[in-house]
């Protein structure tokens, strides 16, 4: 898989976690991403893939792209056999601006390009897109589109600053000392919020702390769930095994048990299994070209456990030179983390 991001330029920095194109052929045919605190945007410019939003939706193929705002619910991709595409990562609050609707009408209900933007704008984007001959010249002509959409939402600051200080206690901050500290009522928070995250403060509380925990697991090692419910201040394991459940459809355990399909894959059989995702998507870490072409003034190190820790090859103005090195990124693959997923080989 080759992988190509970029941060963009200011404003869109402010926004956007990165711009990025991928190439090649996926190592699994399906990929299951549970809900995370952030919204994503695909181009696709191969084959059409196919996307559902929560087990009781059916499927739908998706030949020009989609748009899916915060979600509530694990959703599940299949991808062609070789798959094209750019995309954005963008922050909790960064695509309301670029909506011509609430954020709260993409939450678990993926639309087209052509349906957010217009049959036109989606047309003449994949035209040019397509005629670009390289990477970064796609990359530019994304960011040149998303400054011309761009615009001005009330009440974006409001939910800036509410949902970094969810980020950054993990979800455990009380939704009414949020709306208290900023001069503003519950109703009022939680209404902005729909409007420009697509879910409410509470929900996003709770997507943001199932996201720490699993970054905290280490699936290498034999996993005390009990204890992983203890130290994610949930009630106890019962209570986090419900939370499991609502936002992946599936139960801890088979999540690591599933590790045993690793062998089966590896030798060249296939156990039909959901596996712990982080073992197979050697692309990541090793398989995959991947290239950083523009660092951000704070050499983009995104604040939160959004995207896991991946291998980057970076280069800066100041020095040309790719330098391997550990940055919290995104995969490329639908704001997807490798630790996360489940694929089914």
């Amino acid at each position: 898989m080759d992988y190509v991001s970029v941060v963009p330029r200011p404003p869109l920095d402010g926004l956007i976690d990165d711009l990025y194109f991928l190439e090649g052929a996926p190592p699994y045919p399906r990929l299951t991403l549970p809900p995370m605190p952030g919204s994503f945007l695909i181009i696709n410019l191969g084959d059409p893939f196919r996307i559902r939003a929560g087990e009781e939706t059916a499927a739908s193929d998706c030949a020009d792209g989609c748009v899916i705002s915060t979600p509530t619910r694990a959703i599940e991709f299949g991808y062609p056999p070789s798959t094209r595409s750019v995309g954005v990562h963008f922050t909790a609050w960064g695509l309301a601006p670029f909506l011509t609707v609430s954020a709260e009408e993409l939450c678990d209900r993926p639309m087209t390009i052509e349906q957010v933007w217009g049959r036109d704008t989606a047309i003449e984007l994949h035209k040019r897109l397509d005629a670009a001959a390289e990477p970064p010249a796609m990359l530019e002509i994304l960011e040149h589109e998303l400054t011309r959409r761009r615009r001005d939402l009330p009440g974006l600051d409001l939910v800036r600053d509410a949902a970094s200080a969810i980020i950054d206690t993990q979800g455990a901050v009380p939704i009414g000392d949020l709306a208290a500290a900023s001069s503003v009522s519950s109703t009022h928070l939680t209404q902005r919020f729909k409007e420009i995250v697509g879910v409410t403060p509470k929900r996003f509380a709770r997507t943001r702390r199932f996201a720490a925990t699993l970054f905290a697991i280490d699936f290498a090692a034999p996993i005390d769930w009990a204890d992983v419910a203890t130290r994610a201040g949930y009630f106890d394991q019962a209570h986090f095994g419900h939370e499991f459940r609502a936002f992946t459809g599936l139960t801890p355990h088979p999540i690591r048990r599933g590790e045993a399909a690793v062998s089966a894959r590896a030798s060249g059989s296939c156990s039909g299994q959901l596996v712990a995702a982080h073992r197979l998507i050697s692309y990541k870490i090793g398989a995959a070209r991947t290239s950083s072409l523009r660092a951000s003034r704070k050499q983009r190190s995104i604040p939160w456990a959004k995207w896991s820790c991946t291998h980057r090859c970076r280069s800066t103005a100041s020095s040309p030179t790719r330098t391997i090195s550990r940055d919290r990124s995104s995969t490329g693959w639908s704001a997807a983390t490798y630790r996360w997923m489940t694929a089914e080989c």
